[in-house]
């Protein structure tokens, strides 16, 4: 249940971030992508790099590293609270 709670927080935290101002609601595919890498990542700048990588591929435009950071930290952050009220 906790994990279900922790990837609707996640998904919201990216679409919230709309780094090309595009809405929300515009990145469900990229949302997805960043919260299966964040399964397996607890590295904020490897998922910082993989959330970088996703957007680059999916709009063909480059995102700064830092920006992607930032919202890896975020991310893992939920995924450190998810995993304490278990």
């Amino acid at each position: 249940m906790e994990n279900i709670k922790m990837n609707r927080t996640a998904v919201q935290l990216v679409q919230q971030w709309d780094p090309f101002q595009l809405g929300e609601g515009e990145y469900d595919t990229e949302a997805a992508d960043i919260v299966a890498a964040l399964q397996a990542m607890d590295d904020p700048s490897d998922l910082g790099k993989r959330i970088q990588e996703v957007f680059e591929y999916s709009f063909e435009q480059w995102l700064p590293l830092e920006d992607c950071v930032t919202l890896a930290y975020k991310l893992i952050a939920v995924k450190f609270e998810a995993k304490c009220i278990i």
